[in-house]
């Protein structure tokens, strides 16, 4: 029989992700996101925007990466994605999930091993999960005026790396990236790098 106290346990533990605010602002820019609010975020768009370009993904694996992707930040917190400890964190968000599926309550039985797939792999649904990791915050940037980008300094030439690798399998929002980091960079949302930055792009 199930121990139903011990499922109940897990799920508390879960609701912990509430409390890992994010660096991003939510659209109105009074408080800051938290990473189970962006995980249902990025759940929906992930949905919506396979439909939008009728890819052929595999649906429920790609719910599954969105909604385990930041499960690790419980123990880990949440990593900026301009910081240089990324790599750090990533090992100490897998050793969360990890724990998580060790835990009594936890019924999950694929639930690092899907951890793994979208962090590591490379599928459709594990590319398209991040295109749209790095889309959210970004649409939220600019929703809020560049608020977080302003409070941390950040440079054209770092957003428009981070986002590079959108541009192989999802050239059509590579290109809206793009032209929104160019309006951000005029608006003075981000830093140029050098005063000819904004014309010569």
């Amino acid at each position: 029989m199930t121990n139903i106290r011990q499922m109940t346990d897990f799920l508390l533990e879960l609701d912990a992700l509430k409390h890992i605010n994010r660096r991003s602002y939510i659209s109105g820019g009074e408080r800051l996101e938290n990473s189970a609010e962006h995980s249902w975020h990025l759940a929906m768009a992930c949905w919506n925007i396979a439909e939008h370009f009728q890819l052929n993904v595999d649906m429920a694996k790609l719910l599954q990466y969105a909604l385990v992707h930041d499960l690790g930040e419980v123990d880990a917190g949440d990593t900026f994605l301009y910081s240089t400890e990324r790599k750090t964190a990533n090992e100490a968000e897998r050793q969360c999930v990890k724990r998580f599926s060790e835990h009594k309550g936890n019924h999950i039985q694929n639930l690092l091993s899907v951890w793994d797939e979208q962090e590591f792999g490379d599928s459709i649904e594990a590319k398209l999960m991040k295109a749209v990791d790095r889309l959210l915050p970004f649409l939220l940037n600019i929703a809020a005026q560049g608020k977080t980008w302003k409070l941390h300094q950040i440079k054209a030439s770092q957003v428009k790396k981070a986002h590079a690798f959108i541009a192989d399998d999802f050239p059509e929002l590579h290109q809206w990236l793009s032209e929104n980091i160019k309006f951000a960079t005029e608006q003075g949302w981000l830093l140029a790098d050098d005063s000819a930055e904004v014309a010569s792009e």
